[in-house]
């Protein structure tokens, strides 16, 4: 017998956790979240600097892109969560919304109408807890921790003065009136550990009765009846399971996982789902498509001596750390790693910042990223493209839901983000001359000195680029004259009464910034479409 709930939420992720929090204030509703990865126990998830070990391992599905036309024909790793908390239980902790101009764009051009900057301005204010800031811009009583790094290393801080010798203005605060310029970001942490949507959103709302979490929960698909989504069939250790929805069904399973989810529930394009012998209930032909993602670039340096976080990779130095860490909830463990960075110009022309930087006070520190060698200390710059004009897709591979999707980015399709790339890895590497990080670095290692032409820099963008984890727009929010669009502004998805799709997936367009705030937003104003609230 199916168990029975008004909503059922499939996906733990950023904005899956918002609207388990926000559904359960009301006692009478009773909540089912469904996420297929595990718990947040791990210690490291909660330890800011143990970002650099997450993006491989048991918390990720292990994805890579199909083979990248435009970068070698690599297939790229391409680092999804599988945990509760989604992105935000991994990621590297950067607290940025993007532009206003981005928001307003959605609103005015891509026919998401209420999704302007003013009108979503309050979802963000609502979530954010921010222990410094305060004012027009920043919410200081949300459940989104939000701090500055306790003590930015030494090469942060010589970094944001390079930045300043390069003729990038000092900016305190990246999410304020104006975005342009370098230096530290803040960072979704709290008292020194990860402030994700699980612990903000999550936790406190787990010791309502009215809502029911499980973890290692795979929703095989959602259960449509004339015309309706009812419910969904899921499977976990114990075997199959299905489960009834009063209201509606909400899907947050994100950008990679939602457009699999409506294909593997016969909602997407008509000879796709055929081909994959599915059903098909509705021909949705944008599910799937328009995938945004940020392919950023990283160079990176050798340094005279043990600056940076590579110091502690030595076994006596880690343990100090760790204990520094324990007793005085203090030290290297509180650094997110990703400390520093700047929003900046490739073409001067344009009304807002087009190039996002991310400086990484060590060498090596994701998966897939170039190093220094062996026994010394590094420090990485890591440049995009805010808003690309390539556009991916994802696709399935099979009608097997244990199966993963074929992701396919299609990064550098479109030649000017090719040309904007390139000039990031060049102001990467002016910013890395300059005196204040010069007299620290021994050489630069990627890019080396052979790599001086224009020609030359654009092989070294398709060879080193790689995801920046912010894959968006797969399910996108439009106008009902857009085929292409699948959800409404108010989210529900086209052709089926009783759903929802509520995550990054159905952005028209990618912000320029990181991206786990502006999920926790749509998370926010997902709730309130829900409850009637506007």
């Amino acid at each position: 017998m199916a168990e029975g709930y008004d909503y059922i939420i499939v996906g733990g992720g950023s904005s899956g956790c918002v609207l388990a929090n926000r559904l359960t204030q009301d006692p009478s509703c009773r909540v089912l979240l469904l996420e297929a990865g595990g718990k947040d126990n791990h210690p490291l998830i909660h330890m800011p600097v143990g970002f650099a070990k997450m993006t491989t391992g048991p918390h990720t599905w292990g994805l890579v892109t199909a083979p990248q036309e435009h970068a070698n024909n690599r297939e790229i790793p391409y680092a999804q969560a599988r945990v509760i908390g989604g992105g935000s239980s991994i990621n590297a902790e950067v607290f940025t919304r993007g532009n206003p101009v981005d928001y307003d764009r959605w609103a005015n051009d891509e026919g998401a109408d209420g999704w302007s900057f003013k009108e979503i301005q309050k979802y963000f204010l609502r979530s954010e807890g921010n222990t410094i800031l305060s004012g027009d811009w920043h919410g200081t009583d949300g459940e989104l921790g939000v701090s500055n790094i306790p003590d930015l290393q030494p090469m942060t801080r010589a970094f944001v003065q390079a930045c300043q010798e390069r003729g990038l203005p000092y900016n305190p605060d990246f999410n304020g009136a104006v975005q342009e310029g370098a230096g530290a970001y803040q960072t979704t942490t709290k008292n020194g550990r990860r402030c994700s949507a699980a612990v903000g959103y999550l936790r406190p709302a787990m010791k309502r009765a009215n809502l029911t979490v499980k973890t290692g929960a795979l929703v095989r698909r959602i259960v449509i009846e004339n015309g309706r989504a009812v419910g969904v069939e899921y499977a976990d250790k114990s075997g199959a399971h299905s489960a009834r929805a009063e209201s509606e069904v909400l899907l947050t399973s994100g950008a990679i996982g939602s457009p699999k989810m409506m294909m593997l529930s016969g909602l997407g394009p008509a000879a796709h789902l055929r081909d994959h012998g599915i059903d098909v209930i509705a021909d949705l032909p944008g599910v799937g498509e328009n995938l945004h993602d940020h392919f950023g670039i990283d160079i990176v340096a050798e340094l005279t001596g043990h600056q940076s976080l590579d110091k502690y990779n030595k076994l006596h130095w880690m343990a100090w750390a760790g204990a520094q860490y324990y007793l005085f909830n203090s030290g290297p463990v509180t650094s997110n790693v990703v400390e520093g960075g700047a929003f900046w110009y490739a073409d001067r022309s344009q009304q807002v910042p087009d190039l996002q930087f991310h400086f990484l006070a060590g060498a090596g520190a994701e998966a897939g990223v170039p190093s220094v060698p062996k026994g010394s200390s590094g420090i990485t710059l890591n440049s995009y493209t805010l808003r690309p004009k390539s556009r991916g897709t994802v696709r399935l591979r099979s009608g097997r839901p244990e199966d993963l999707p074929v992701v396919d980015p299609k990064f550098l399709s479109h030649p000017d983000d090719l040309k904007t790339s390139v000039e990031g890895v060049k102001i990467s590497r002016e910013i890395f001359e300059q005196a204040s990080l010069q007299k620290h670095i021994r050489q630069i290692r990627f890019p080396d000195d052979t790599v001086k032409t224009q020609a030359e820099y654009e092989a070294y963008a398709r060879q080193y680029g790689r995801t920046s984890y912010h894959p968006t727009c797969t399910c996108k929010m439009g106008a009902e004259s857009d085929p292409m669009a699948v959800v409404d502004p108010q989210l529900r998805v086209r052709g089926v009464d009783g759903l929802r799709i509520c995550d990054s997936s159905v952005m028209p367009s990618l912000v320029g910034s990181n991206t786990n705030a502006p999920t926790i937003m749509i998370g926010e104003k997902a709730a309130d479409l829900v409850r009637g609230n506007r």
